[in-house]
């Protein structure tokens, strides 16, 4: 449901229609020459560009005045950025499901954005497969992911496909918890402390399984002589 054509901070995809960016992008030019404009208009006779002056009244007209005392802004973002908040703001009045308005805080909120800006770096484990990265889109902008179908677990899956992201029996989420996992584990042996994973017989009063267990007990940043979990 969220338009691709929104700036990534706003839940978008960065992807911005050429109408939209027209009057921006030629503001924002023109005001990042105008000393050569102005040498121009003043080698040919002319007092005024009439077309810029025209294009500026119909951009304050819609996000209102500039200040007088700052010059024009020389950033094309400058210019953009109102009309993109606008933007958001006619598609979120707009929108009455419960679901679509969750999506769309989603989408906006800090870091939900973070792996669109990664560098795509394989060795760092920074690259998704191209189905993951249409998932990751379809479920961003509220597309059908699959069919409607029956889960493992026996609920009942719609075309968005969100349940596979609660679902406790979901391949996926065990995968990631294992990586998790080894990540930490990994972080723990660099720092030359010795940890072994999913230790059996190891567990909490409050009834919770620990998947680690650091076989130098440490609390507080120091060996305290007891077992402590990761």
């Amino acid at each position: 449901m969220v338009a691709g054509q929104f700036g990534i901070k706003n839940g978008g995809l960065g992807i911005h229609q050429v109408r939209s960016l027209a009057l921006p992008a030629f503001l924002a030019s023109a005001a990042s020459t105008s000393d050569l404009h102005s040498q121009i208009l003043l080698a040919s006779a002319c007092t005024a560009d009439t077309q810029f002056d025209t294009y500026l009244a119909d951009w304050q007209e819609a996000h209102g005045p500039l200040s007088h005392s700052e010059p024009l802004p020389v950033k094309q973002s400058v210019w953009d950025k109102p009309c993109i908040l606008s933007s958001c703001t006619t598609v979120e009045s707009a929108i009455s499901d419960s679901c679509q308005k969750a999506r769309f805080l989603a989408v906006a909120a800090p870091h939900s954005r973070d792996w669109l800006l990664a560098i795509t770096v394989t060795s760092c484990g920074l690259r998704s497969t191209d189905e993951a990265v249409c998932v990751a889109v379809a479920l961003r902008l509220g597309s059908s992911v699959s069919d409607a179908h029956t889960c493992r677990c026996g609920a009942l899956v719609d075309a968005q496909g969100i349940h596979g992201l609660v679902c406790k029996q979901a391949p996926s989420k065990i995968a990631t918890h294992q990586a998790v996992n080894d990540v930490i584990a990994r972080a723990i042996t660099t720092a030359g402390v010795p940890v072994i994973k999913e230790p059996v017989g190891l567990a909490r009063l409050d009834g919770k399984q620990p998947d680690g267990l650091t076989l130098i007990p440490w609390q507080d940043a120091r060996c305290n002589g007891s077992q402590h979990p990761c």
